[in-house]
């Protein structure tokens, strides 16, 4: 799978998709493919607050736990309702329905520090490989 132009990206493997005051998250196709059969995700809570490079939750696959990193400073306005009952969403579609949770950013369209484009998060992929 092709990582899509349109989103930033956390050297821990997470995606986010800013849509004014908006960011979506999740982990990347490279991420999810590296854990396995994804089989429980803890999001943060509606409502608290998230700081960029921080844990703020975990995604449990039948290999591994590994802490997810939220992209962005925020509080978290929506969680993936679907990721509960289906978490293999994750594996699945990675940067469609397997979205896991929404942030609204205290300035909206704000500056990204640290997040890589596309092009930058391919080449940290191939060096891993």
């Amino acid at each position: 799978m092709t990582v899509p132009d349109k989103l930033h990206y956390t050297r821990e493997h997470e995606w986010v998709a800013i849509d004014g005051a908006t960011a979506s998250v999740g982990i990347t196709d490279h991420a999810q493919s590296a854990l396995g059969d994804v089989v429980y995700v803890s999001a943060p809570a509606a409502g608290s607050k998230v700081t960029a490079g921080e844990p703020c939750g975990e995604v449990e696959s039948t290999k591994s736990v590994s802490d997810i990193y939220s992209p962005v400073d925020g509080e978290v306005a929506e969680v993936n309702p679907e990721i509960e009952d289906n978490p293999g969403l994750v594996n699945t579609d990675p940067y469609g329905a397997g979205w896991l949770f929404k942030v609204t950013l205290p300035q909206p369209d704000g500056n990204l520090p640290g997040l890589l484009s596309a092009a930058e998060y391919e080449e940290l992929i191939s060096d891993e490989a």
